[in-house]
């Protein structure tokens, strides 16, 4: 489909270029789709040594985009009547989440799947996090995670609050709805996200590579400081990496093209049935012991966010080494902008000016696109 972006008086190029030479972003891509058609923009590099332009197609690490992935299989999961949304972590892995103040038996797959459960995040135990970190992440970029191992992790830390009293964002969470997932079906979770989102969506170029260190197909390099909290920190490649620390938390793999399809018909209501779809934009508070995005409430997977401009947008983003993805688009799925950063030391800062562009009230009275 041919597109012509509409003028405005700051266009989405116009940000991404602004994007790349603000924050010194290796490459930033994005696409957006409205009623009138796509547009495909880019600024710098997949590979800054080769000149290497970013292309649509790219494959590329999604971070905790993934967890609207995990929400949206658990949901369907309940709509086959496998699973229910108040049923209890006990029922389902008995004993595994238990000891050290923590009680499976008051905790519900509800409150896993909007944060609200107490359990502290794995990946901010101090000697997790330390193999992560600078010259120890060459040493373990290879390694292999079981998740309940990492769920005993996050475990080993006492709950921060009873189970629905705040809002903790913790990967541990989604681990833990995805193995509830495992057990009520007797299939991997990779298998159930194949057959209940990838495959009927027709998303080829997303998948959950678990501890495949490669990224299949296209792809840009993923640059990262390797969460080095020294100013110059050098800059590496980390494009290949065992992920499956991440798992159902953080680690599919996709494209700006397979995130729109996704998103648009979660947003849209093709994907889930009516009780779901209510389920997972009911929304709570973020609020609570540790500050998260400003702006947010969070539902099952997906979160709201008002911008500055007014707009409120809804979707979800996500981080990890070389790759921050953000995929956010009206209530009602009508436009949608998904956009990628091929390195990780800009934050959420740097997509600010292309949200501005395609949802700010300014820009050519909203629509970024023509086709």
């Amino acid at each position: 489909m041919t597109s012509v972006p509409s003028p405005a008086t700051t266009t989405p190029q116009d940000a991404l270029d602004q994007a790349v030479a603000r924050f010194g972003a290796p490459g930033i891509a994005a696409e957006v789709r409205d009623g009138r058609g796509t547009w495909f923009g880019s600024a710098g590099f997949s590979d800054t040594a080769t000149g290497l332009r970013r292309q649509p197609s790219e494959r590329f690490r999604i971070g905790s985009t993934t967890k609207a992935f995990t929400a949206a299989v658990v949901l369907l999961l309940a709509a086959e009547g496998r699973l229910g949304l108040d049923d209890t972590v006990e029922r389902w892995l008995p004993g595994l989440v238990a000891g050290n103040g923590h009680d499976g038996r008051t905790v519900t797959l509800r409150q896993l799947l909007d944060h609200t459960s107490g359990i502290f995040n794995y990946g901010n135990d101090p000697a997790f996090f330390a193999k992560g970190v600078g010259e120890a992440w060459f040493r373990h970029r290879y390694d292999s995670h079981a998740p309940e191992e990492l769920v005993r992790i996050g475990l080993a830390t006492p709950p921060l609050f009873a189970p629905g009293e705040a809002f903790l964002y913790s990967n541990t969470n989604y681990f833990l709805a995805a193995l509830i997932a495992e057990r009520a079906t007797g299939r991997t979770f990779a298998q159930e996200l194949d057959r209940l989102v990838v495959r009927p969506l027709g998303l080829a170029g997303t998948s959950l590579p678990g501890a495949r260190a490669h990224i299949e197909g296209p792809h840009p390099l993923h640059y990262s400081t390797l969460f080095s909290g020294d100013a110059a920190a050098a800059v590496h490649d980390a494009t290949v990496m065992d992920q499956s620390f991440a798992w159902a938390a953080g680690g599919i793999v996709s494209t700006l093209g397979d995130l729109q399809c996704f998103f648009r018909a979660l947003l849209g209501a093709d994907l889930l049935p009516a009780a779901e779809q209510r389920e997972m934009f009911t929304t709570v508070g973020t609020a609570g012991p540790v500050p998260w995005i400003p702006g947010t409430r969070y539902g099952l997977g997906v979160f709201s966010q008002d911008l500055p401009c007014g707009t409120t947008v809804w979707g979800n983003a996500g981080a990890t080494y070389g790759s921050w993805t953000y995929a956010v688009g009206s209530r009602d799925g009508g436009r949608l902008l998904t956009a990628q950063v091929n390195g990780d030391w800009s934050g959420l800062g740097v997509f600010d000016g292309v949200l501005d562009a395609v949802f700010g009230r300014g820009a050519a009275g909203g629509e970024p696109s023509r086709g």
